[in-house]
């Protein structure tokens, strides 16, 4: 039954080249941007867990 609606609708074989693309393309640009993230931000959020502790232990 699904695959004579599928079959019914025009055009059908471009969705998965879209979401292909789409799903290639949001992991090239997540390389992109880790390969050329700033080494100072990495270690600042890196150390933000830390000092959340720090700073909520302090307030009890």
């Amino acid at each position: 039954m699904y695959k004579e609606i599928l079959r019914s609708i025009e055009n059908i074989e471009i969705y998965p080249i879209i979401s292909l693309l789409i799903f290639v393309t949001f992991f090239v640009g997540m390389f992109i941007w880790v390969v050329r993230v700033p080494k100072s931000y990495v270690d600042h959020m890196e150390s933000l867990p830390m000092d959340e502790n720090e700073s909520t232990s302090q307030q009890l």
